[in-house]
């Protein structure tokens, strides 16, 4: 089962999908979801209809099969990239990273409408999740540098350099497609922007826990004290370390006595820094459960097991 932000997300985005493929038939719907939903781009419009700024991040009103792809890989991506990130920090981050960076989507599609009125991938009717998903994608390239994903017929590569990939060829061929490249910009904007001043300590995703309860603890869980990071976490933490540890083994006594290389210095120092780090991360996990850890711990705990 997916986490509750996520599984929201994605039931929204798919219920809305399916009632529009069904609904749009029916007499003055379509005109109402694209007049009032979806966002229009001229500011003389969604100034008076604000609430466009969130809504358009719901809503894929292409029905055929260009239009099915587009929902598929958004929901994709969001739960390749999103589940992780949700249990890593809670879905109230999720929830509030997928409607700010998409909020800031249109933002940028009005603003860049209003400065080129005549471009046409900053103009029309916006819809769709991709910049909320671009921007997720984007707030975890910043805050994991090191996190990579696997494409087919290309490899391991790291996140950020394909968020920048597809930002780049959205730009490249804006003037042949019918892709919101505003938002799209705009979305990984707000997302660097997002990923930023959470790794500054200000908190912008309190105000999103209103959307989900607080389960109370049973009367095990509370006399534990404790909870366990999210499972795929721990397996790499204990694949890594074993793997750490089978590194060990005797090395043969130099012939002469020479002084180590710069580098084997760095080496040998970074490695059992990294391993003590995690071991201590660990022991306060096992001491005072997961959501004990700070955000820069669950960050170094996170990249250790990408190792």
């Amino acid at each position: 089962m997916q986490p509750p932000a996520l599984r929201a997300l994605l039931t929204i985005n798919v219920v809305l999908y399916a009632a529009w493929l069904i609904l749009r038939f029916v007499p003055l719907v379509g005109d109402f979801v694209y007049a009032h939903l979806a966002l229009n781009a001229d500011l003389r419009t969604v100034i008076f209809k604000p609430w466009q700024f969130v809504t358009y991040n719901f809503l894929h009103l292409g029905t055929n099969f260009w239009g099915l792809i587009h929902i598929l890989f958004n929901m994709l991506w969001l739960v390749w990239i999103g589940r992780e990130y949700e249990e890593l920090h809670g879905a109230h981050r999720l929830m509030a990273a997928y409607l700010i960076t998409g909020v800031g989507g249109g933002v940028l599609t009005v603003l860049l409408h209003l400065i080129f009125p005549g471009v046409a991938a900053f103009s029309g009717i916006v819809h769709g999740a991709s910049a909320s998903v671009l921007g997720i994608m984007m707030v975890v390239a910043i805050q994991y540098p090191f996190k990579t994903v696997g494409l087919m017929f290309i490899g391991n590569i790291r996140l950020l350099y394909l968020v920048l990939a597809v930002l780049a060829l959205n730009v490249v061929f804006m003037s042949d497609s019918n892709t919101a490249v505003a938002a799209h910009l705009g979305g990984a904007l707000f997302g660097f922007l997002y990923a930023k001043a959470e790794s500054r300590g200000v908190d912008l995703s309190s105000w999103a826990r209103i959307f989900f309860r607080q389960r109370t603890p049973t009367r095990s869980s509370a006399q534990r004290g404790r909870t366990q990071p999210p499972e795929g976490v721990l397996k790499r933490i204990e694949s890594w370390l074993a793997t750490r540890q089978s590194r060990r083994v005797p090395r043969p006594a130099p012939p002469t006595v020479s002084r180590p290389s710069a580098a084997e210095v760095e080496l040998d120092v970074a490695e059992p820094s990294v391993e003590n780090e995690v071991d201590r991360i660990l022991d306060k996990i096992s001491a005072r459960g997961y959501d004990a850890l700070t955000a820069e711990e669950k960050r170094i705990l996170y990249e250790a097991s990408q190792r």
